[in-house]
């Protein structure tokens, strides 16, 4: 699907789009990977180690259309990873968070739909699911934005689609470089915000290999989850610093003790296939009839049960501090 293609990525200097890049240069010939970001010093940096003569490097924001225009041209597929993700920085800079979530998510639309791509795939989070802080807020708009983007093209325009998931393991701001440095530092106790915390746990590269495949899944409108592991926060400091004490901070603004991909409201939507979950538009596209019960590559899903929820605390696969600690030697090698 890659081979002699042009991919843009809005964010692209972040832990994903540097993922990405790298995944697609080692699997695929593409013809153009537009980097779009708004930090002339992190796309330095990628460039020292990303020179591949398809390599493109765009300085610009989201928040500027005319800009996502001219990065656009001739471009076939777009990932949307751009945005503000850190959840008390949200609650305290809450307009800031809307100009780049919401305003940045509807500028790569237009962008999108007047470049002609063919199709765009959104990054999402699991705090747009029942969200209870901005940040969630913002990217369930987002998201809300994406899916009726193909109701707003109609036939033969381009295909919009989300892909949301959890915590990645080591990215940036996340808790376990958090830990890491705590630790490196001489800390004898590590601060946890609630004993019983819960959070799904997915390493970067599954995260990207996720949204590739979902690339050959989409017909556009879905919001496809993936089935992966929890971990449990006191598990995950037993797994980085065995025996080490825990103080207990209290939960953060805007945190959730369990967080949701699936909500139980949209139990009526949400198919199940072996390795994710597709979400269904909550609206009805006026030019085509979908079945979504069966992806672009023939795979078949089936209704879940009625209030049906998917959320870190209730997940059936929990990963104990052993499998912790490999699973994050793993994702950070």
């Amino acid at each position: 699907m890659f081979n002699d293609s042009s991919i843009l990525i809005t964010g692209g200097t972040g832990s994903f789009g540097r993922k990405y890049v790298q995944t697609l240069l080692g699997h695929y010939r593409p013809r153009r990977i537009i980097v779009f970001s708004r930090d002339e010093l992190k796309q330095y940096e990628m460039q020292q180690e990303f020179n591949h003569p398809s390599m493109r490097y765009f300085i610009g924001d989201v928040r500027d259309q005319a800009r996502l225009i001219q990065a656009m041209r001739d471009v076939d597929y777009v990932i949307h990873a751009a945005a503000l993700k850190q959840v008390p920085a949200a609650e305290y800079n809450p307009m800031e968070c809307i100009k780049t979530n919401i305003h940045g998510a509807e500028n790569v639309i237009h962008a999108a739909i007047h470049a002609g791509v063919r199709k765009v795939m959104a990054l999402s989070t699991d705090k747009a699911a029942n969200p209870i802080n901005l940040y969630g807020a913002t990217k369930l708009a987002s998201d809300k934005l994406f899916v009726a983007a193909n109701n707003t093209v109609g036939k033969g325009g381009p295909s919009f689609s989300v892909v949301r998931y959890g915590n990645v393991v080591g990215s940036r701001g996340s808790v376990v470089p958090f830990f890491a440095k705590l630790l490196h530092d001489g800390a004898r106790e590590l601060p946890i915000t609630h004993e019983q915390m819960t959070r799904f746990w997915i390493s970067l590269q599954e995260g990207v290999d996720f949204v590739l495949n979902n690339f050959g899944r989409m017909f556009g409108g879905e919001i496809f989850v993936p089935k992966i592991p929890s971990i449990r926060v006191v598990d995950l400091v037993e797994a980085m610093a065995p025996g080490t004490a825990t103080r207990v901070v209290g939960i953060r603004p805007g945190e959730k003790l369990h967080e949701i991909m699936c909500p139980a409201d949209d139990s009526h939507l949400t198919l199940e296939f072996d390795d994710h979950y597709v979400l269904r538009p909550t609206i009805k596209f006026h030019h085509s009839e979908i079945d979504y019960t069966v992806n672009a590559r023939g795979e078949t899903g089936r209704p879940v049960a009625p209030g049906f929820e998917y959320h870190s605390g209730n997940n059936p696969h929990f990963l104990t501090p052993a499998e912790i600690r490999g699973f994050n030697a793993r994702a950070l090698a």
